[in-house]
């Protein structure tokens, strides 16, 4: 018993290690692709465009994302979570320095696409790992901390990332992420099992992509796609894309101030997860916290933008303008609020048959790129429009709506 005890212990350290050395792939995923929040107004006079036109360009890393994630899935169910992950690290070092060798829009947006086809299954690739070797129970408390660790990559894109825009130039990011994800893929190497790949599917992506989408878009999923397209899509523009500029051009704050700030909001989406998580398993009401937490979400999104100067909260207060330590707060409140993504992966395997819930989860995993990089895009065409108060609103009327989409469509059940 005692043999079989240490064995068992042994196993599951090295399972640990092998969940946290994947997760620090994600953790690169979501540095890279938040370096524009605290670089795009150097990125963008380097290339000689506006930022607003460079904002829309960076919108090819979550198209890509979310174009890859299904020929990903597919690759690894037929070769297994390690030599996929390899192979996506590698592409994410060669993606990295290619974005930050790029001497202009069309190159950049090269590297831009390497990038999300590269760390497309970052995410993926440890969830993977830990719905076959884990239970039910032990997947949701891990799901959950994969997250946290992932988006420790904003954390290190905030005041980190500000400083050594500061001290070497956007470029500076790019290079130390490929030095980066070479450091990750020797862990992947030394830490990762190779295990056979089980349960193949032989069907082309085509089939696969086809049959996710008809999952994502039949009745028991409409919902959960529906707030799923617009959940990840607000809080990773709003962090990766839109807070630095809101705090350094609304704001006035340096870029180091700017980064703190984000960096607080990052740490919000650090804790946020599991948190949620608990609430969730003491509640029981599952349904209600989703729909709560992000309707609060839009509310303070809105709060934030009507702190602008002469918009309606400034004006109630008498200020020129909110002060940032408002917006502080504001972004502590929406990184919380905005964290209960992982609970929509947990309803998809809730109202689906057993023999489908991977594709469930492929279709929310999907929808939930797929709007960031829509949400990313059409917010870059409202801010060359009607400014950056303008995206905050837009973002807050498109998770209210999804909100009012998930509602309809789902019951009080799950």
């Amino acid at each position: 018993m005692t043999t079989a005890a240490n064995d068992a212990g042994t196993a599951t350290r090295a399972l640990i290690f092998a969940l946290v050395a994947l997760a620090c792939g994600h953790m690169l995923s979501t540095l890279l692709r938040t370096i524009p929040a605290v670089s795009l107004d150097l990125m963008a006079a380097d290339f000689h465009i506006e930022p607003q036109a460079l904002a829309s360009l960076t919108s090819i890393y979550p198209f890509a994302f979310a174009a890859a994630q299904i020929p990903v899935g597919a690759a690894m169910d037929r070769f297994g979570v390690r030599p996929v992950s390899l192979s996506l690290l590698a592409g994410t070092v060669f993606g990295a320095m290619a974005s930050g060798f790029a001497t202009g829009p069309e190159s950049f947006a090269v590297g831009q696409l390497l990038l999300g086809v590269a760390t497309s299954g970052m995410l993926m690739c440890p969830m993977t790992l830990a719905a076959k070797q884990l239970s039910p129970a032990r997947f949701g408390l891990w799901s959950g901390a994969i997250l946290s660790i992932g988006n420790i990559g904003m954390l290190l894109s905030a005041s980190p990332l500000a400083f050594v825009v500061d001290a070497y130039g956007w470029r500076a990011g790019f290079w130390l992420s490929a030095i980066g994800g070479v450091a990750v893929a020797l862990a992947v190497f030394a830490l990762v099992p190779n295990q056979p790949a089980e349960h193949k599917d032989e069907s082309s992506p085509l089939a696969q992509m086809i049959e996710v989408l008809r999952l994502g878009l039949s009745r028991p999923l409409r919902g959960l796609i529906a707030l799923a397209l617009v959940s990840l899509a607000t809080s990773l523009v709003l962090r990766g894309l839109w807070g630095g500029p809101w705090l350094m051009d609304v704001k006035g704050l340096s870029r180091v101030e700017a980064g703190n700030q984000l960096g607080a909001f990052t740490l919000a989406m650090i804790v946020g997860p599991l948190c949620i998580g608990v609430i969730d398993r003491r509640l029981g009401r599952r349904r209600g916290l989703v729909a709560g937490s992000h309707l609060a979400g839009a509310l303070l999104l809105a709060l934030m933008a009507l702190g602008a100067p002469h918009y309606a909260v400034s004006v109630v207060f008498g200020l020129a303008v909110m002060p940032p330590q408002y917006d502080l707060v504001l972004f502590v409140l929406i990184g919380l609020a905005t964290s209960a993504q992982p609970l929509l992966f947990g309803m998809s395997r809730q109202l689906v048959d057993a023999q489908v819930a991977g594709k469930a989860l492929a279709a929310v995993n999907l929808a939930f790129f797929l709007g960031a990089a829509l949400m990313q895009s059409v917010t870059g065409a409202v801010a060359a429009l009607a400014g950056l108060p303008a995206v905050l609103l837009f973002m807050a009327a498109m998770l209210a709506l999804g909100v009012v989409m998930f509602l309809t469509y789902t019951t009080a059940n799950p």
